[in-house]
């Protein structure tokens, strides 16, 4: 595949989604490397919706550590059960917070954000990443991201 991208600019969000996630397994299914594919998720997620800040945080030991992302420098660690990551690792499920100044605890590595959704990439039932995206758009996220965004993390193969 070429590493061209092909969505249409004036579709739904939800159209954009449905365009997009071939391309990413057509993508993704030859590379066994996790991060390259990581790193070429956060990029065609930023390049499609323009999100302000996209990337993976990866379990390491006892934290969630910083991987590959698009968007301007971010918190490098981030602990069980802290923040919006934190809280995804610890449920093992989606978070969508249309307000982070609304989420209590929430980590603010860039005050410019302003809603989120982090998604876990789970293996034998246990979280070994989150994809965190943020917007500078107040309630930018909603199920349709939700459901997208598991189908895109379940493309990774660990």
């Amino acid at each position: 595949m070429a590493e061209d991208l092909y969505v249409p600019k004036e579709a739904s969000k939800e159209k954009k989604y449905e365009s997009l996630i071939p391309q990413l397994k057509a993508l993704t299914e030859d590379e066994p490397d996790l991060i390259a594919n990581m790193a070429n998720i956060a990029a065609a997620l930023k390049e499609v919706f323009n999100f302000f800040w996209v990337g993976f945080y990866r379990v390491v030991d006892d934290l969630l550590v910083l991987g590959p992302f698009q968007g301007p420098v971010a918190c490098t660690r981030i602990s069980y059960g802290k923040g919006v990551c934190g809280t995804s690792w610890k449920e093992s499920k989606t978070q969508i917070v249309p307000n982070v100044d609304e989420f209590q605890g929430h980590i603010a590595c860039s005050s410019l954000s302003k809603s989120e959704i982090v998604v876990p990439l789970l293996k034998d039932g246990s979280v070994k990443a989150v994809l965190d995206v943020d917007s500078d758009i107040l309630e930018n996220f909603d199920e349709t991201d939700a459901r997208f965004l598991e189908k895109i993390v379940a493309l990774l193969n660990f």
